[in-house]
């Protein structure tokens, strides 16, 4: 529902009411939904209702009722609303949040209606306490995975609710011997009450409230308002919060967690593009932290789960006819979906993604729908990147190092080792960092170019990247970071201040500057690399001459 011109008390009661169960019959069209219920939660109702996919059920609070709370704080009657959806869910489940027996938990996620990745904040695993988190053993039959995931839940909501540092908060935890334990939460629990001088809510109601809160709030921590500068973002538009129950990647070794994209996002060719993680969760995933395997892996550890994913993912792209980004667990053998949205892609991918999608017949672009999703600015970027990587390699300077070619194009810089080095440098940096979070995206944004040591193709620094058309290079394995310079495989330092290239296309490293293809490669490079490209350029030319604008 979206009302306007109503009184405070009307107001109040329809905010509250602006909350929808995933399944809920809008009967308005796409962008309509992501208007009201943001990106994911418009994702969750159509894949939910419209497709009847395996999506774990669950509601989303929507975007209106967090512009009421930025404006005039928590809307009277929400945290009954709330309760009521709960409730809900706890029936549709055959279990409840905060039932010691046989506990529901839930995820709690932000949801704007433009995407902007690992901005805004999240919760998992919400509802555990040190009551339900025995009957998460009982019922599982696995102490290991209950306490693993009470761990999960303390440390994520100590660091977005309570806003502790995740430093600070590992380094008063220690290391205890078996982090996923009593004794490894009990570290977590003393640490967070000494750092912020009170505990994690044990109430599962009061950490839903305060979470859905966090959330919110995340609207306009430093980290979204850079974002939003960077990609000219309306700062009133707001975020919606889904709260969905819980599947569980670290179940065992038959679950895990993934990211995929339906097509390469780099270059667009129509081959399955992401990461899967045994035992995991899914911001493992995006973090950058873990070294994940390919998305075809899951091929070979589950066919019959990797069969029902890429039906899915082409049932995903010929209903939004487009490329799809997805975020999925496995959970003791059974595939969920938990998030759909366009995916971000570099400028050589959406050439190519816009004129094979003209060919496919059950997406059937027309001419003009490719020249709107590829502007001539698009072009022109995709004309760079085909070129940037033309050199052959061999007759070129040594090679440092390879990597995984997470966004495409060639970038020279000096490098720079942290965010504030970044954003306060005057000339073109490279930004090289273990891994990028979005405490980054400052830094991220000032930078020609992405280097991680750590990594895979769907990290944080990956999908910035290709979002922003910022080549990346992810997953530089060989290298070490240190607080003076990155150490190669040979033993050779690069230090602050030195110039390196990257190729976000080959993921190759050199130091100093690479001369970039000469001039006469250049019409045999395009025809060769992005032949998509002239088809593009004869349909806009054509299009001009009939007089159409652009």
């Amino acid at each position: 529902m979206l009302f306007s011109s109503v009184g405070p008390d009307s107001r109040s009661k329809a905010l509250c009411e602006a909350v929808y169960a995933f399944d809920h019959d809008h009967g308005i069209p796409h962008d309509g939904l992501v208007h009201l219920l943001g990106g994911k939660g418009a994702g969750l109702a159509e894949m939910t209702r419209t497709l009847g996919m395996s999506v774990p059920p669950g509601f989303t609070v929507s975007v209106p009722v967090c512009r009421s709370y930025l404006a005039d704080g928590w809307p009277t009657g929400l945290e009954d609303t709330l309760a009521r959806f709960t409730h809900d869910l706890g029936e549709r489940m055959g279990r409840h949040l905060g039932d010691a027996r046989d506990p529901l938990l839930v995820a709690v996620r932000s949801g704007a209606p433009i995407s902007m990745p690992g901005m805004l904040d999240t919760v998992l695993n919400l509802g555990l306490n040190d009551e339900t988190v025995r009957g998460l053993a009982r019922v599982s039959g696995s102490e290991d995975f209950a306490w693993d995931s009470y761990r999960r839940f303390l440390s994520m909501y100590a660091v977005t609710v309570m806003g502790i540092d995740s430093g600070e908060l590992a380094r008063a935890a220690g290391a205890p011997e078996h982090p996923s334990s009593a004794a490894g939460v009990d570290a977590i629990k003393t640490a967070i009450a000494k750092i912020a001088g009170r505990e994690v809510p044990a109430d599962p109601a009061v950490q839903l409230r305060e979470a859905v809160e966090a959330v919110f709030r995340s609207w306009n921590s430093p980290r979204a308002r850079a974002y939003r500068d960077r990609e000219k973002i309306d700062p009133d538009l707001g975020t919606a919060v889904t709260i969905q129950a819980m599947v569980f990647g670290n179940r065992g070794d038959d679950s895990g967690t993934g990211v995929v994209f339906t097509r390469n996002p780099s270059s667009g060719v129509n081959t399955l593009y992401g990461d899967y993680l045994p035992r995991a969760q899914g911001e493992d995933v995006v973090s950058g932290t873990a070294r994940t395997l390919h998305v075809y892996d899951l091929e070979r550890l589950h066919p019959g789960v990797y069969a029902q994913l890429e039906e899915s993912l082409r049932c995903l792209e010929v209903h939004f006819r487009d490329m799809c980004d997805v975020e999925f667990t496995v959970e003791e053998g059974r595939l969920w979906l938990l998030q759909t949205r366009i995916g971000k892609r570099g400028a050589s991918a959406a050439v190519r993604i816009a004129v094979d999608m003209t060919k496919d017949a059950d997406i059937a672009l027309t001419l003009d729908e490719a020249l709107v999703r590829v502007p001539s600015d698009v072009r022109d970027r995709a004309r760079i990147e085909a070129l940037a990587h033309v050199a052959d390699e061999t007759h070129g300077p040594a090679i440092v190092t390879k990597g995984l070619g997470a966004s495409p194009g060639r970038a020279v810089g000096a490098v720079v080792l942290t965010s504030d080095a970044a954003a306060d440098a005057e000339g073109d940096v490279i930004l090289v960092r273990p891994e990028t979070s979005p405490e980054d995206v400052a830094g991220m944004a000032a930078a020609v170019g992405l280097l991680t040591t750590k990594g895979g193709l769907v990290s944080h620094a990956a999908v910035v990247a290709r979002g922003w058309g910022i080549p990346a290079v992810v997953g530089a394995h060989e290298l070490i970071c240190g607080a003076d310079g990155v150490t190669t495989p040979t033993g050779d330092m690069i230090r602050a201040g030195d110039v390196i290239t990257i190729d976000g296309t080959t993921g190759c490293v050199w130091l100093g500057d690479v001369v970039p293809p000469p001039a006469d490669f250049v019409s045999k490079a395009i025809e060769h690399e992005l032949p998509e490209l002239l088809v593009l350029d004869r349909w806009a030319d054509a299009r001009e001459m009939n007089g159409v604008t652009k």
